[in-house]
C-alpha cells in the first residue's frame, strides 16, 4: 500500500488542543489495527506533527485524515502527501 504523509500546524490554544489528543492516539490505535501501519508525533519545538500511514489510494487517505479528531475539532491546518519511499 502507498504510504502518506499528514504534516500539520496547530492552530488553537494547547488546552484546547490537549483535549482532544486522548482521541486521536486511539484513531491512530485504531488505524494501526485496521493494517493502516500508522504512527504519530510531535516537532520537539511543539506546534505541530506528522502523522504517516499507508493507504491504498490519495482518496482513501484524505478519507482517514478527513476523521482524525484533530481535524474534525478544527485544532490543526494540515497537508497530505503521498511519500514514495526510496530506502528502508
Amino acid at each position: 500500500m502507498p504510504t502518506f504523509v499528514k504534516i500539520e500546524e496547530g492552530k488553537v490554544d494547547k488546552s484546547v488542543f490537549d483535549q482532544y489528543i486522548p482521541a486521536h492516539k486511539a484513531y491512530v490505535k485504531d488505524l494501526i489495527a485496521k493494517g493502516h501501519n500508522a504512527k504519530t508525533g510531535y516537532w520537539a519545538k511543539m506546534g505541530g506533527g506528522m502523522m504517516v500511514f499507508e493507504a491504498a489510494s490519495m482518496a482513501e487517505a484524505q478519507a482517514i485524515v478527513a476523521n482524525d479528531p484533530l481535524v474534525i475539532n478544527n485544532c490543526v491546518n494540515y497537508k497530505l502527501y503521498e511519500w514514495k519511499i526510496v530506502v528502508e
